[in-house]
């Protein structure tokens, strides 16, 4: 195993509007040198104006809170953090249910949650809702966690030859969460307590879903002309990317790259060639193979 002391994050934020009449995403990130865990939340509100802004926020104060306050403490990493990442899930979603009671005209405001979590050279995560986490790792871009939407599900019944895929991608509700902070029971979470062992010149990515108006063979082929940049560059031109589509629905949008490093590793140039969870794709776009995430995640 590398001498996680040595391993080093660069990461950079940022947030965009978009062509929406309010900004609904909320971002924090830390990663400060010497602390024990590094760490970006991220989280995509949903309620319309003065309410999907104020989950967010709810939602990303509480949680950074909470992992702050225990950044520095040796308990909290290791096998705990992932019993750390429910119970700060667990007290924003309590602290949404408390303002939707003070001020009922909130009710059905939510956020979705990404929150990456880097101890060393492991990669823990939590998330809720449809907010993607990316690891683009040599040749591959994978989507690491689960997208809680009824369009995954759809495409899950495409997979098992239940449905075609004309009628799941025609289906009207597709965008719509299956699961989301709201105040009340979480109906499902993504908490990834066995960590991901990261390698020199891993490139993470957490986002809103407005980075997804790139496809992920567009995201990948950004990371990958980029991947010796710093982050912010990374970062840069990833929102670059989404602003040059001229989407006039674009939505808002919210991203955090972070690279990891060794300093003692050799760099080397991968081949080009892109995977996502579901699908194996070339940075052209031609269809390879399907795969499925558990061939996925053996690749990791």
């Amino acid at each position: 195993m590398p001498d996680t002391e040595r391993f080093l994050c660069d990461a950079a934020p940022a947030v965009n509007q978009g062509r929406r009449a309010c900004q609904e995403d909320t971002l924090a990130v830390d990663f400060t040198a010497g602390a024990d865990l590094g760490f970006a939340v991220l989280a995509d509100g949903m309620g319309g104006h003065a309410a999907g802004d104020v989950a967010s926020k709810v939602v990303v104060t509480e949680v950074f809170s909470e992992l702050k306050m225990q950044a520095g403490d040796p308990s909290a990493t290791g096998e705990n953090i992932g019993s750390l990442l429910r119970r700060a899930t667990d007290g924003a979603n309590d602290c949404l249910a408390t303002y939707i009671r003070q001020f009922p005209e909130t009710a059905g405001m939510g956020a979705t949650l990404v929150a990456p979590v880097i101890s060393g050279n492991q990669l823990y995560w939590i998330s809720v809702g449809d907010s993607p986490l990316y690891l683009f790792r040599g040749q591959h871009l994978f989507r690491l966690n689960e997208e809680h939407s009824l369009g995954q599900q759809l495409q899950d019944r495409v997979d098992e030859g239940a449905l075609s895929q004309e009628l799941a991608d025609l289906h009207p509700d597709r965008n719509c969460l299956t699961s989301a902070l709201m105040g009340n029971r979480i109906p499902q979470v993504d908490c990834r307590e066995v960590p991901v062992e990261l390698r020199h010149d891993d490139i993470i990515v957490a986002a809103s879903d407005g980075l997804q108006y790139l496809t992920d063979v567009q995201i990948a082929r950004v990371i990958f002309e980029n991947r010796f940049r710093p982050a912010s560059e990374i970062t840069d031109r990833l929102m670059q990317a989404v602003l040059d589509l001229q989407d006039p629905e674009q939505d808002n949008i919210a991203l955090c790259t972070i690279r990891v490093s060794d300093p003692r590793a050799r760099r080397q140039d991968p081949p080009v060639r892109v995977a996502t969870r579901r699908i194996f794709l070339n940075l052209h776009g031609e269809k390879k193979q399907v795969i499925g995430r558990a061939q996925a995640q053996a690749l990791l």
